[in-house]
C-alpha cells in the first residue's frame, strides 16, 4: 500500500512542478567571442604552428606557462617558470646563464623570443614576458637547427589600446628588493598603441657574498599604417650582474659537510667573482593582410650581447694539505669575455583555403641571418691556498690589481700572470 500511495503523491505534484517551471524568467548568457576566462591552462599556442592554433588541434606536446601563473607565483626568472613544466631539467649553467634540458637533450641553443632565436648565454628577466611556451620534440621545420628535445619560446608583452598601469614591489627576508612596472594604452584614435615594461632589482640572498643587480626595460609601439597593415617596433635592454657561484667542493667524492651559505670563491665576490651580462635587441615586425586568403609577415631583429665574467673556485680534484694545522685547498681563477651580435630576418606568407570540405592554413617561410661570436678565456691555476672549512679570503693583492684593470690593460695582464 505504501508504494502505491507514494506514486499517487508524485503524480499529483507533477502538474504543479510543470506550472512552476513554465513561469520561471528567461536567462540569457553572453560571452565575448575569442576571449577565454583567465586560466592556468591556456587553450592556444603560437609556437607549434607559428600561428594561433588551439592546443587540442596540435599533434605535438606543448606546455604553456601563462601570465596568470607567472603573476601568481611572482616568477622573476626563466628557471622558476620552467619548474612548472614536466620533462624540463634545470642545469647550473656555470653560474652565468639560463640552461635547461628537454626530455634529456640539452636545450642550451634552443631558446627563442617571439619565434626568433635567442641563444645568447645570459639570465633572462621576465618583466616583459607574457607567457612561455615549451614545444617538445624536434622543431627544425619551423625553427631550424636545434636539439631533438624541443624549444623554449618566450612571448613578449605587446602594445594594446587597453589602459594598463601596474607597479609591483617584491621584498623578502633574504634581501630581495625588486620593483617592476607595466604600462600600456592607445596613442591616438587611429589605432596606434604602446607598451612600456621594466624592472630594477638590487637583492642579496642566503649565500655568503651573494648579490643580484638587474635592470630591464622594454618599450614597444604598434602603428596602424592602413586598414590591413601594421608595424610593430620593439626595443629591449637587459643587464644582469651577480656572483659566479660554483657551489661547494668535495672531499673524497662527497660534498663537504659545511653550511649551505658557505661561499667558496673570493672574499670580495662583487669585485673578483662577478658575472656581468648585457643584452640589447631591436625588432621590427611588418604585417599585412591582402585578403581573407593571403597575409604576409616579416620580422627583422638585431641583437648585441656582451658578457664579462670573473670566477674564483676550488681546484677540482686537487689534494688537500695541512697548512697551520688546518686542511687547505688550492684555488684557481678564470676570466671569460663574450662579445657577439647578429641579425635574423623571417619572411612568412600564410594562405587560408577550404579544400575537401575542410579549412586549411598553409605557411610558407624563409629565414636568413648571421651571428658573429667572439670568446676569450684566461685561466690561472693555483693562485693560492685557503682553509678548507673557512675559505673566505680574497684573491692575492697582486692579482687584484691585474683584475681591476683588465679592460684597459689586457695585454699587460696576460704578461704578468703568465710570468708568475
Amino acid at each position: 500500500m505504501r508504494p502505491t500511495t507514494l506514486a499517487v503523491a508524485i503524480a499529483a505534484a507533477l502538474p504543479a512542478l510543470a506550472t512552476a517551471q513554465a513561469t520561471l524568467p528567461a536567462v540569457t548568457v553572453t560571452a565575448e567571442q575569442g576571449v577565454a576566462a583567465p586560466s592556468y591552462n591556456p587553450l592556444v599556442s603560437s609556437s607549434a604552428t607559428k600561428g594561433t592554433a588551439p592546443l587540442r588541434d596540435i599533434p605535438q606536446t606543448v606546455n604553456v606557462v601563462g601570465p596568470e601563473l607567472i603573476a601568481d607565483q611572482g616568477v622573476r626568472s626563466l628557471a622558476d617558470a620552467l619548474k612548472n613544466v614536466p620533462g624540463v631539467t634545470l642545469n647550473m649553467g656555470d653560474g652565468q646563464r639560463d640552461q635547461f634540458a628537454i626530455r634529456g637533450f640539452t636545450a642550451i641553443g634552443d631558446t627563442f623570443l617571439d619565434g626568433v632565436r635567442d641563444d645568447a648565454l645570459y639570465y633572462r628577466d621576465l618583466s616583459n614576458t607574457d607567457r612561455i611556451e615549451v614545444l617538445k620534440g624536434p622543431a627544425a621545420v619551423l625553427y631550424g637547427r636545434g636539439s631533438s628535445g624541443g624549444i623554449i619560446n618566450r612571448v613578449s608583452k605587446l602594445p594594446t589600446t587597453q589602459t594598463i598601469r601596474e607597479i609591483t614591489v617584491q621584498l623578502d627576508t633574504e634581501g630581495q628588493k625588486r620593483i617592476s612596472f607595466d604600462t600600456a594604452g592607445a596613442l591616438s584614435e587611429a589605432g596606434h598603441s604602446f607598451r612600456l615594461t621594466g624592472a630594477f632589482e638590487d637583492s642579496t640572498g642566503f649565500r655568503d657574498e651573494s648579490f643580484l643587480k638587474r635592470e630591464a626595460i622594454a618599450p614597444s609601439v604598434d602603428l596602424k599604417l592602413g586598414e590591413n597593415t601594421r608595424l610593430l617596433l620593439q626595443l629591449a635592454h637587459n643587464r644582469d650582474r651577480r656572483p659566479t657561484d660554483f657551489g661547494i667542493p668535495d672531499n673524497n667524492g662527497r660534498p663537504l659537510d659545511v653550511d649551505h651559505d658557505t661561499y667558496y670563491g673570493s672574499g670580495d665576490a662583487e669585485r673578483d667573482d662577478m658575472t656581468a651580462a648585457t643584452m640589447n635587441t631591436a625588432t621590427a615586425t611588418l604585417s599585412h593582410r591582402f585578403n581573407d586568403t593571403w597575409s604576409l609577415r616579416n620580422v627583422l631583429r638585431y641583437y648585441d650581447f656582451k658578457l664579462d665574467r670573473e670566477n674564483t673556485l676550488y681546484r677540482s680534484g686537487s689534494a688537500y694539505t695541512l697548512v697551520g694545522g688546518q686542511l687547505s685547498m688550492a684555488r684557481t681563477h678564470g676570466h671569460v669575455v663574450r662579445d657577439e651580435d647578429g641579425w635574423f630576418n623571417q619572411l612568412e606568407l600564410t594562405q587560408r583555403l577550404k579544400l575537401g570540405g575542410l579549412q586549411h592554413t598553409l605557411l610558407y617561410g624563409l629565414e636568413v641571418g648571421t651571428q658573429d661570436k667572439e670568446l676569450d678565456i684566461d685561466n690561472w691555476i693555483g693562485i693560492d691556498r685557503v682553509p678548507l672549512y673557512n675559505p673566505g679570503g680574497a684573491i692575492p693583492p697582486l692579482y687584484c690589481v691585474v683584475v681591476q684593470h683588465r679592460l684597459h690593460f689586457r695585454s699587460l695582464r696576460r704578461a704578468v700572470v703568465r710570468s708568475a
